[in-house]
């Protein structure tokens, strides 16, 4: 049997392993070969990206949802849940603040909430770019029609974060109501991706049901695809939930997946979520450490930040944007990697 030293070996030069091989890896991967993925996985990621690490400014606009995923705490049938929009003006000053602040590409992102149409999306867009020309805007507002993807991107939106949270249909109709289908999910990816968004897809890592063979699924269902971002992060459970009572994902599998994913996608930009700093004080810089090379602090009013609460215990819900961006620029440093004024386009 290979050891796992040599399946790292082999997956660094090749980009990719046989099912059996990764399976390996994931199951059986003790601390020394997880410090030598890391060290393959950083190599990988400073070879593309340098030593820097790009900041996105998320802005969590809304916590209205239509749909109602069974893991999710702003789900539709969530009656506890402290709904809240911000108006176009709010996110457009939210976005001021953000670039005031050094910030070069924000994220907006919401639950699937009917009420902003997209006209009005595209009006919140247009007048960011119009204040920030040389500002990225990400967009992660769900599943939407082509001509909806379209209009956005004329106007000014550049890249689009779609989690596709499994790649395993049966999985899928776990997690989902039987409203939402994963073949719907991968149709809105490559529309996306047609469009010419830089895309992002990703997964929950240890999300109920969830087996290797899921995993293994998701790796190479995005190393196909050869998204240009890629989000993953632990399952957390939320007290509001049909999930409130399952286990979290673990610190130890987001991090040897990040360091996987590093290697079978070099290019790709891939953050450090703040659910791992939520299951770890030091697991933002531990997933810069194993090939993360994006952070996504908030620069949502604070009066709101509580309230978009995905899962329980999420961090950094107190303090103000500005707090926020010192606070991440002095951990990265000392991992000795740096935070830079960019926007950090893929390569």
């Amino acid at each position: 049997m290979n050891t796992n030293k040599t399946l790292i070996k082999k997956l660094n030069d090749q980009g990719t392993l046989a099912h059996d091989e990764l399976y390996q890896l994931l199951t059986a991967m003790d601390d020394s070969d997880a410090q030598y993925l890391y060290q393959l996985a950083r190599m990988k990621r400073e070879a593309v990206y340098g030593k820097d690490v790009y900041l996105r400014g998320l802005i969590e606009f809304s916590n209205y949802c239509k749909n109602d995923c069974r893991y999710c705490g702003i789900r539709a049938s969530n009656d506890r849940a402290e709904r809240y929009r911000l108006s176009a003006q709010e996110i457009i000053d939210c976005a001021d603040t953000g670039y005031d602040l050094g910030f070069r590409t924000v994220v907006l992102q919401s639950g699937e909430d009917l009420s902003y149409s997209d006209d009005d999306i595209c009006a919140i867009v247009s007048a960011i770019k119009a204040h920030h020309p040389d500002l990225a805007i990400t967009l992660s507002i769900g599943e939407k029609e082509k001509e909806s993807y379209q209009k956005y991107f004329e106007a000014g939106a550049e890249r689009y974060l779609l989690r596709q949270e499994t790649s395993n249909p049966d999985h899928y109709a776990y997690l989902h109501p039987a409203s939402l289908s994963l073949a719907h999910r991968k149709q809105c990816l490559e529309d996306l991706k047609e469009i010419g968004y830089q895309v992002g897809c990703g997964i929950m890592v240890g999300s109920p049901h969830q087996t290797f063979d899921h995993i293994i699924e998701d790796l190479y269902y995005m190393k196909d695809f050869n998204p240009q971002m890629v989000g993953i992060g632990p399952f957390i459970a939320h007290k509001d939930t049909p999930f409130r009572n399952e286990p979290n994902g673990t610190l130890e599998d987001t991090l040897h997946l990040l360091g996987i994913i590093r290697l079978m996608i070099p290019h790709v930009l891939l953050p450090a979520t703040t659910a791992l700093g939520t299951i770890d004080p030091l697991g933002r810089e531990k997933g810069i450490l194993a090939g993360a090379n994006v952070v996504m602090p908030n620069l949502s009013p604070r009066s709101v930040r509580r309230k978009y609460m995905l899962y329980d215990g999420k961090i950094c819900t107190g303090e103000e944007a500005a707090q926020c961006h010192a606070c991440m620029e002095r951990r990265i440093a000392k991992t000795g990697y740096q935070v830079i004024v960019d926007r950090g386009d893929y390569r």
